[in-house]
């Protein structure tokens, strides 16, 4: 794990010294810049997500120091980690409460949702909005949860006034390395910069969620009806979650093991590294008591049941939710 920090801080800031210390042509500057972007999509992926479920290391501020890699990326750590924790870990697949689940009106992730015209499509352009995601983090999101709530949970929390002042200085921060010092210091048009700064999002964008979606919304998972439908909260896990690609260690090892979704909801506080090995004893155990196991053996495959059930949801308004 620590070879993982290591490496994708090293891309990170190696990427920017090369930007500065060759002062490379427009089509160079793309490059280095858009292999930035790989890195801090390997660092969300594979560092700040397990520093915000405190699995790196024993000691909280090591985790804590860790999780400012989001802030780094232009996202408030402090709203992500109640987001997914209270939004999403605590309510996997629940219509509502699921923060996973937001698709804004334009797209239709549950049965439960009100279908319109426009999500017939959605299975076409929803590639092209996963590609908006991290833009939509960095500019609006954040904003919204922190000003405008739509959750209870997010209207009745009080936040520290030293999360306000890191979510601004984070932004202010984010937007001056990735945008403003390009122009100042190396003399790049504006446009240059803005057009490499999108690139750059749109690979973060579609390339997280996709890992993440893959795991809940696809045409094998369950979507229930309120939060006691089961006995117990490790079937709903199972109900709701499913894996890919867990045979592959090279996608585990560039997805931060989320391709081993299923251990990382039984045991969130767990380093990544240790999934591969749990999961075949998830999968051995879950097949002794009779409980179904949902995996694919494909990241591809994956995506494909991704979209047939967003093209199922666009198309009818009742289904089976199984």
């Amino acid at each position: 794990m620590w070879v993982k920090i290591a490496v994708g801080l090293a891309v990170l800031a190696g990427s920017w010294i090369a930007l500065y210390a060759l002062k490379p042509d427009s089509w160079r500057f793309v490059g280095l810049y858009l292999l930035n972007a790989i890195a801090q999509t390997f660092l969300l992926l594979n560092i700040a997500h397990d520093s915000n479920h405190n699995a790196i290391s024993s000691m909280r501020s090591v985790n804590k120091a860790l999780n400012y890699v989001f802030d780094v990326c232009g996202i408030s750590s402090y709203m992500w980690r109640i987001l997914h924790h209270r939004g999403h870990h605590s309510c996997i697949n629940l219509h509502g409460e699921d923060d996973a689940l937001t698709g804004r009106g334009v797209l239709r992730f549950t049965p439960y949702e009100p279908r319109t015209r426009l999500h017939r499509f959605q299975h076409i352009y929803v590639l092209f909005m996963y590609a908006l995601f991290s833009l939509d983090y960095v500019f609006l999101r954040d904003f919204e949860c922190f000003f405008f709530p739509s959750h209870d949970y997010l209207r009745r929390a009080k936040h520290p006034a030293r999360e306000y002042v890191i979510l601004f200085a984070g932004k202010g921060f984010y937007v001056t390395y990735m945008l403003i010092l390009p122009v100042v210091l190396l003399g790049k048009s504006p446009l240059l910069v803005a057009l490499a700064f999108v690139l750059s999002h749109l690979i973060i964008g579609l390339s997280v969620a996709l890992v993440f979606q893959t795991t809940h919304v696809i045409d094998s998972t369950y979507f229930p009806s309120d939060r006691n439908e089961f006995d117990n909260w490790i079937q709903h896990i199972f109900a709701t979650t499913a894996d890919y690609a867990t045979e592959t260690p090279l996608v585990g090892w560039l997805v931060g093991g989320l391709n081993h979704h299923i251990v990382h909801h039984l045991c969130p506080f767990v380093c990544h590294t240790h999934y591969a090995p749990l999961t075949r004893i998830v999968k051995q155990t879950a097949e002794e008591y009779g409980i179904a196991y949902r995996q694919h053996p494909t990241m591809s495959r994956a995506i494909k049941h991704h979209l047939l059930l967003l093209k199922q949801l666009g198309n009818e308004d009742q289904f089976s939710r199984t």
